[in-house]
């Protein structure tokens, strides 16, 4: 707006005091009048980072589950944050391993959200890392293209995660 540091905190301080501003964290805040989502609200929290694991695995139906917290992945330390009573989790995964999301349009914002076949091989890895259980017994491979799961499993070079799609292609 062409103004000066002090007088944008002094203005962003009092706008926050009136509720016309939600701080969510130093220097990241939102109109309260037209929040974002809590796609958007992730993809900003922490970046870089995209929507990946059990919240997008819900998020494309490839889990039946409902999920109460919004999973990121980024190359960056892990983080959580807890926001309005929700969790928004950053799971750190290799930069070389740091692809296969995609910018979609959800709602009229956005969101950085990982393909459906990365979000499983991200949420894999992790199982295979013993960091993540298996607990989704109903998994809807029919959403899910076989080889290019491989093709991003391999990126983690990682046999057991190989060892686990295997199993879970077997059954």
């Amino acid at each position: 707006f062409g103004i000066n540091y002090e007088l944008a905190k002094k203005t962003t301080l009092r706008y926050s005091k009136k509720r016309i501003f939600v701080r969510v964290k130093k220097g990241l805040y939102f109109l309260a009048e037209t929040p974002p989502s809590e796609f958007a609200l992730a993809n900003k929290l922490y970046q870089p980072s995209y929507i990946s694991f059990e919240t997008a695995l819900s998020f494309y139906g490839i889990i039946p589950e409902t999920i109460y917290e919004i999973i990121s992945a980024t190359s960056r330390a892990r983080r959580e944050f807890k926001i309005g009573g929700l969790k928004f989790s950053f799971k750190t995964i290799k930069k070389e391993c740091y692809l296969g999301y995609t910018s979609q349009k959800i709602k009229n914002e956005t969101i950085l959200i990982a393909e459906p076949e990365k979000s499983l091989a991200d949420y894999l890895y992790f199982v295979s890392l013993k960091k993540r259980e298996l607990s989704y017994e109903r998994i809807n491979l029919g959403k899910i293209k076989k080889q290019k799961l491989i093709n991003y499993a391999k990126c983690f070079q990682n046999k057991k995660l190989l060892e686990l799609i295997k199993e879970l292609y077997h059954d």
